[in-house]
């Protein structure tokens, strides 16, 4: 059993599996390499191993481009190979997070591909579309250096999407109800599992208002509130770990 409150004092070790232990000799780190080096992790004194994207991905975005959030990249081994980690890590009396990508996914996700080939598909509007790239101006672009806009033309579709990182990671939706009950599918999956927390990655763009800078907006702060709040009133001592680049004044 853990302490309560365990994430509080712990020691954090983030781990970008592809490159830290190769278990079967392929050259690519891997999970029963990790799962190998624990005990050198332990005499470390790691409290808390994060894991950096381990799901399927083509690999755009160091894998935060996520095609499947339900499953392992079979570069990383299996789904049993991640058990047999989640396993030997609490045996150890440590703790395992993972990275929760809420704001977006790979344009190769199957959601995305239904969505810019059917406008009728229940998943077209799990993304963020218009006929024009004029809405939303007031958004900065992040990445300057490979980006020119925050819209991209999709040939398919014969619309625009929105994506505030490049332009292969679609943003989700969240004005649809659909989106955010499939990310808290995506939460109860994994802990289920018995992982003890999430890293959730690029928090604040989750909602888009026209004359705004479409972050930090209220309905985002609101949607954080419910998935602590779903998160809380199922699982106990799980830590959600916020990734916001902003203010102090924004982030609280």
């Amino acid at each position: 059993m853990s302490k309560p409150n365990w994430y509080i004092n712990a020691v954090y070790y983030e781990i970008y599996s592809r490159s830290f232990m190769d278990g079967n000799g392929d050259g690519i780190g891997d999970l029963i390499g990790l799962t190998g080096k624990l005990d050198y992790l332990k005499e470390l004194g790691v409290d808390c191993l994060w894991l950096c994207p381990i799901y399927p991905s083509p690999l755009k975005d160091n894998g935060y481009d996520i095609s499947d959030f339900y499953s392992i990249d079979p570069v990383y081994g299996t789904l049993e190979d991640f058990k047999e980690l989640l396993k030997a890590v609490h045996q150890r009396g440590m703790h395992l997070v993972m990275d929760l990508v809420v704001n977006h996914t790979s344009d190769q996700h199957k959601w995305f591909q239904a969505a810019r080939s059917d406008p009728d598909s229940p998943h077209h509007d799990y993304y963020v579309w218009s006929d024009t790239d004029a809405l939303y101006q007031d958004a900065r672009i992040i990445f300057l250096d490979t980006e020119s806009s925050n819209w991209t033309w999709d040939e398919k579709a014969k619309k625009y999407f929105w994506h505030r990182f490049y332009s292969s990671q679609p943003d989700l939706n969240y004005e649809n109800p659909a989106v955010r009950s499939e990310m808290l599918n995506i939460i109860r999956f994994w802990l289920d599992l018995g992982i003890d927390g999430f890293r959730v990655d690029a928090v604040p763009y989750l909602f888009e208002e026209d004359g705004t800078i479409c972050e930090n907006l209220p309905l985002t702060h609101e949607f954080l509130r419910e998935m602590r709040k779903f998160v809380d009133s199922r699982y106990s001592d799980k830590v959600l770990i916020c990734e916001a680049n902003q203010s102090p004044e924004d982030v609280v």
